[in-house]
């Protein structure tokens, strides 16, 4: 059996992975601004963060899994100009900003429940924390990395010289690029927001009282803050998406790494995009599906999960109808060949099937071979039809597809004994060769819904259809 290797982008390595205390795992999992739904690019990211806590979990690892929920200080440009998006939705949907933070919190949550996505162990919400975010932004501040604006309490990168490491960035390109007039008080065109002022001239539904005057968080700040409290620092494992890594985590670890002189985890895991007609798909770009357009269109929720195992979750995945319909097909006939497996419950999975789907998911989550590994299952002829069910639903407990709900198709009752008694007749005949004789108790037998169907193991009796 080979160890568990997954890519780290710190490393830019596949290695074998490990964690701080031997049998526990402390894994963050970047969580949703919620001022609008999440679209179905962003699911992609949580189902590649599910896969692999399952996959630790059936590695025997005890997952305490933080998932946060950004309610605000998320601006709608990452030069830390523009509104907050939450105070941005509110105004737009003629709602307060925290009516639609619980609103869009409890439909995110209602996709993770149809995409058979397990509920992280702890949910923090950004509001809940601005003191610990107070708190780790003076810690900063104490060390000398911060400076202050007309506008608020930035962080000076030019103080860290690792500041970039994770997205291999090119500062002194950024330092010369457009960025840099975005804001002329800042001194370098990385530096971020840690605490932003409010404006004087507008009144904000979420501001809090600082010591540096009155204002909300930047939004890098929350997950440094939050993840620190609920899993230390550093702690092993941190997820997102691809688009997180040259400005959202880069400056997670820049911050932390400035407050604590540790690095904020050891392993940083990222899925890439879905694409949409040859772009990435973003609520800001204006071309994003939801799962509930997808259930709208005649799609099942667990057909766009099993369309996600069509590419390995460090490859873009393109987002077609064709493959969605294919998808779904392939779905429904492996729902139907699973359905049609008879229950034993003392059936005992194969080991040898579930070690080459194990080695697939251990080798970087490689959820197509995985899936390969299923369906050969699932046809194994050498295999008993109860083994197969007992198999694959022990896979399906690691890679969802659906299957701990698919209804056993109920095993045909057994004929009735005046069928049994012509059954013994036709026995008779045949074995006396006496065929127009068990040609007519045939036809008694259809008569009364039954077929019979000779072979080399004797008559085959079934109800008339099947």
């Amino acid at each position: 059996m080979m160890p568990l290797r997954l890519h780290n982008t710190w490393t830019r390595q596949v290695a074998p992975f490990t964690s701080r205390t031997p049998g526990h795992v402390g894994f963050y999992s970047c969580g949703p601004t919620v001022y609008n739904y999440a679209h179905i690019g962003n699911l992609r990211t949580y189902i590649f963060a599910d896969l692999m806590r399952r996959v630790l979990e059936a590695e025997g690892f005890d997952v305490r899994h933080v998932m946060n929920i950004t309610d605000v200080g998320h601006l709608t440009s990452d030069a830390d100009t523009g509104e907050d998006k939450m105070e941005k939705g509110a105004r737009q949907q003629g709602r307060t900003a925290w009516e639609i933070a619980e609103f869009y919190t409890a439909a995110f949550k209602q996709d993770l429940q149809r995409l058979e996505v397990l509920e992280p162990t702890i949910w923090c919400r950004a509001t809940d924390h601005i003191p610990q975010m107070i708190e780790t932004v003076r810690q900063i501040e104490a060390r000398g990395f911060t400076y202050q604006t007309s506008d608020g309490i930035y962080f000076d990168t030019s103080k860290m010289p690792e500041y970039g490491q994770l997205a291999r960035l090119d500062l002194a390109g950024q330092q010369a690029g457009a960025r840099v007039a975005v804001n002329d008080e800042k001194r370098n065109a990385q530096d971020f927001a840690l605490w932003k002022f409010s404006d004087p001239a507008e009144q904000r539904q979420m501001e809090w009282e600082s010591p540096w005057g009155k204002g909300f968080p930047g939004w890098h700040i929350e997950c440094s803050a939050m993840a620190a409290e609920y899993l230390g620092v550093p702690f092993d494992l941190h997820s997102g998406g691809v688009d997180h890594i040259p400005v959202h985590h880069t400056n997670e670890i820049a911050q932390t790494l400035a407050a604590t002189g540790h690095l904020l985890a050891d392993w940083w895991v990222h899925g890439e995009f879905l694409v949409l007609k040859d772009r990435r798909m973003g609520k800001s770009e204006g071309n994003f599906l939801t799962l509930q357009s997808l259930i709208d269109a005649g799609y099942s929720p667990m057909a766009y999960r099993y369309l996600t195992y069509s590419a390995h979750y460090r490859s873009h995945l393109t987002f077609t109808e064709e493959g969605m319909d294919g998808a779904s097909s392939a779905m429904r006939n492996l729902h139907g060949q699973f359905a049609a497996l008879p229950i034993d419950a003392g059936a005992i999975a194969d080991d040898a099937a579930l070690a080459r789907f194990g080695d697939a998911l251990r080798d970087d989550l490689n959820a197509p071979k995985a899936l390969a590994v299923v369906w050969e299952t699932i046809r194994d002829a050498s295999l008993s039809p109860e083994i197969r069910r007992a198999t694959v639903l022990r896979m399906d407990a690691v890679l969802p597809m659906g299957l701990a709900h698919v209804v056993p198709e109920e095993a045909p009752a057994g004929p009735p004994a005046e069928v049994e008694a012509l059954l013994d007749r036709r026995r008779e005949a045949r074995a006396s060769k006496n065929w127009a004789a068990s040609d007519a108790i045939r036809g008694e037998i259809v008569a009364l819904g039954w077929d019979v169907r000779d072979t080399a193991q004797g008559q085959v009796v079934s109800p008339v259809g099947r």
